[in-house]
């Protein structure tokens, strides 16, 4: 079932409490999250996509999407979980192209490199990457 039409969460969750790797049953909406910060809430309004979700953890950093995975405009953030002012951001195009910067300032136009970057980036910050694929 594809994100958008999993049944939203009812409860809150604090950081501690998202999962590392993605929720196949429900969507956790940025909503949810009590300590979401504004730009977080706001990452679908460029490309209109009100609800932003989260995926899943990244080492030390937590993915949320704004808008589909594919065919459309996408706007992701990987929040870094222990201090949520690091943030970096992936605009993902309706004809697959992207773009977007990680913790080295470096530009990433494929989505798997930034992930993968975020990755390494945490590994070299001395946090384990989770189980999950990236």
């Amino acid at each position: 079932m594809p994100a958008e039409d999993r049944p939203p969460v009812e409860v809150d969750h604090h950081t501690a409490d998202l999962p590392a790797l993605p929720q196949r049953d429900r969507l956790i909406p940025a909503t949810r999250w009590v300590e979401a910060p504004p730009e977080l809430l706001a990452l679908g309004d460029d490309v209109g996509a009100p609800v932003v979700a989260y995926i899943r953890r990244i080492g030390r950093y937590l993915l949320w999407r704004a808008g589909r995975p594919t065919r459309a405009e996408a706007r992701y953030m990987a929040l870094a979980a222990d201090d949520l002012s690091q943030r970096f951001t992936f605009r993902l195009h309706a004809d697959g192209s992207g773009e977007g910067t990680v913790p080295d300032g470096s530009v990433h136009t494929s989505f798997r490199s930034w992930k993968e970057a975020l990755r390494d980036a945490s590994l070299a910050a001395g946090v384990p990457a989770d189980d999950g694929d990236v």
